[in-house]
């Protein structure tokens, strides 16, 4: 399988509390979220809903999963209307969670990934199949770029400057140059964005 990421990011980089609560991620403070909630355009939630629909299994950070799992997990179909793709996948398809402290996770399906999170992922990714999806799960995403675990990154660029926030990329971190797939614009300003990791940048003067 192919390791892919998706990810919604404001023009500034932030990807903390994206979702439809405000009060979802109050971390250090922030205090702007639901930032994404209905940004995107009838063909921006088609997309969504098929790449949902590709994956073979899922692989979330520990809060992205409790939130999942608090949600999704507990949904009907009549529930999210619009949205019956992204329910059936996420309840069907297996998912793995890295953390080190959860034991016995509520959510169907799902394994608990602990130890050598590398090694259990290079695993994963040696299964046959098409996707190992990851969404959301900032901090995940940052480690899997970071230890070249990520084959395709989708981010979601939601037309808003936060201001405030953890974002995706750290002040200072790895560099990564990027190969574009695809992009496209929506009706509500919101781009998709599908790259592929293309190894170290070069610089002007080396």
């Amino acid at each position: 399988m192919k390791l892919t990421t998706m990810t919604q990011v404001t023009v500034d980089g932030v990807v903390q509390g994206n979702g439809g609560a405000s009060d979802e991620d109050r971390r250090n403070g922030f205090e702007r979220g639901g930032w994404a909630l209905g940004k995107g355009d009838h063909e921006t939630v088609a997309f969504i809903n098929e790449t949902y629909q590709r994956a073979d299994a899922f692989l979330f950070g520990r809060r992205t999963y409790d939130l999942f799992a608090s949600s999704w997990g507990s949904l009907t179909l009549q529930d999210v209307p619009g949205r019956e793709p992204i329910l059936r996948a996420l309840n069907a398809r297996p998912k793995y969670v890295a953390s080190a402290t959860l034991t016995d996770p509520g959510w169907s399906g799902t394994t608990v990934l602990s130890g050598d999170l590398a090694d259990a992922i290079t695993d994963l990714k040696a299964k046959p199949g098409g996707e190992l999806q990851v969404h959301g799960s900032g901090a995940l995403v940052r480690w899997l770029l970071e230890h070249g675990l990520v084959d395709e990154m989708t981010l979601l660029v939601i037309p808003v400057i936060v201001g405030q926030g953890k974002r995706l990329f750290p002040e200072n971190g790895p560099d990564l140059a990027l190969d574009l797939v695809e992009s496209r614009v929506d009706t509500k300003g919101v781009t998709t964005e599908v790259w592929r990791p293309a190894g170290r940048p070069q610089y002007a003067g080396r």
